[in-house]
């Protein structure tokens, strides 16, 4: 497993990987511009350059951008969804520039209107954007926590997703741990997990995941409520050490996305005692 944390990338996106070299990071995720504004930040040719050289010296194993947080390519609003497509063009150019292996993106929400109409909107949109990947860069989607009409809630919906683009080869998977807990996936049970991996091998295929986000969650299993924590102080606790020890999971990197009060550094130290914690109690099926 590559353990790793999304990092800032303020004062220039090469930065991101002098912040992960200190924390001692095997993987990283970064936004390529601020999540919550629509415009877009010009990277220097400079900026890019080093980020690969840093990358290279660092030994950085995975590299993935996160999409801003604005987008909603499942909008029926014809500004928002147009601005969506163009913030995602946006990030999927420079994660090429800097040599990203994915784009992790949530499709949005239908407010409403139906998951069949939010994937009217979303499916031509995202064919358009799928060819700007290639075989390293991947567009991957993130399963959602479900609250009101946000799509890929459940395994279900991803699949719906996937068949909609007719299972599109460079359109990958990441799973957020505080995400499936709260949409009704016990990750801390070892039969829930397997049962509901077995269904995304099934409808998906397991070789789609291309990375994990963990964190805890502040709020009840099924409860929809996209509410993290950090490990060990949400509800998922030290049963989170199941989830990391999946066999499905062991080659991908494991991201978390919420820091401590002193930053990463505890969390990371966490991560890789819970991922240690988990190998040792695992099921004998999962040796």
């Amino acid at each position: 497993m590559l353990f790793g944390a999304h990092v800032s990338s303020a004062g220039g996106i090469s930065n991101a990987i002098d912040r992960a070299e200190e924390l001692g990071c095997d993987a990283v995720q970064v936004f390529t511009q601020s999540p919550r504004m629509w415009r877009p930040t010009a990277h220097t040719e400079d900026e890019v350059s080093r980020f690969r050289a840093r990358r290279d010296e660092v030994g950085i194993a995975s590299v993935v951008c996160h999409a801003l947080y604005l987008v909603n390519l499942a909008a029926s609003d014809r500004e928002i969804h147009k601005k969506s497509v163009a913030a995602m063009r946006a990030s999927l150019e420079t994660a090429a520039a800097i040599g990203a292996d994915g784009v992790v993106f949530h499709l949005g929400s239908h407010l409403g209107a139906g998951v069949a109409k939010g994937l009217r909107r979303a499916v031509p949109a995202l064919r358009q954007l799928l060819e700007l990947t290639d075989d390293r860069l991947w567009l991957v989607l993130e399963n959602s926590a479900g609250a009101g009409g946000t799509m890929g809630r459940s395994v279900t919906e991803l699949a719906t997703i996937f068949d909609a683009l007719d299972g599109h080869p460079r359109l990958g998977v990441c799973l957020d741990s505080c995400h499936w807990w709260v949409s009704g996936v016990d990750v801390t049970d070892p039969v829930a997990l397997d049962e509901a991996l077995t269904e995304l091998d099934d409808s998906i295929g397991l070789d789609r995941l291309r990375c994990l986000h963990v964190n805890d969650a502040d709020a009840g299993l099924g409860s929809n409520r996209d509410r993290h924590a950090t490990l060990r102080a949400g509800q998922i606790g030290e049963g989170m050490a199941t989830f990391l020890a999946h066999p499905a999971f062991q080659d991908i990197p494991a991201l978390l996305e919420t820091a401590g009060p002193d930053g990463y550094a505890e969390e990371l130290r966490l991560l890789r005692e819970l991922h240690r914690l988990g190998r040792r109690r695992r099921p004998k099926r999962w040796r």
